[in-house]
């Protein structure tokens, strides 16, 4: 019953102290009802996230397909090893055989 008493003492004091009370209630206001709440604010940082990933995805994607490129221009052997796997070209002598799975 002490504890309770004590507990509702500093309770009243809490409350009855008007700048206190003005801080939690500006903090209440901002954390959730303000245009850039806290919620808003976590969601807006997943999506930056999300998008910085991809970003990086896509440019070593790039990366890649201009290391391809640089080869396709001037590797031959490479460029006939390419068309045969992706466009099924051959040579006048080969016969090619597709496997469908």
């Amino acid at each position: 019953m002490e504890i309770l008493k004590k507990i509702w003492h500093y309770l009243k004091m809490v409350l009855l102290n008007k700048y206190l009370l003005l801080l939690v209630g500006f903090g209440v206001y901002i954390s959730f009802f303000d245009d850039h709440n806290l919620i808003d604010r976590w969601q807006t940082q997943r999506k930056i996230r999300e998008l910085q990933k991809e970003y990086e995805y896509y440019q070593n994607e790039i990366k890649q397909n201009k290391e391809k490129i640089k080869l396709l221009q001037n590797d031959t052997e490479y460029l006939e090893r390419f068309a045969r796997e992706n466009y099924y070209m051959k040579a006048k002598d080969e016969d090619i055989f597709i496997i469908k799975e």
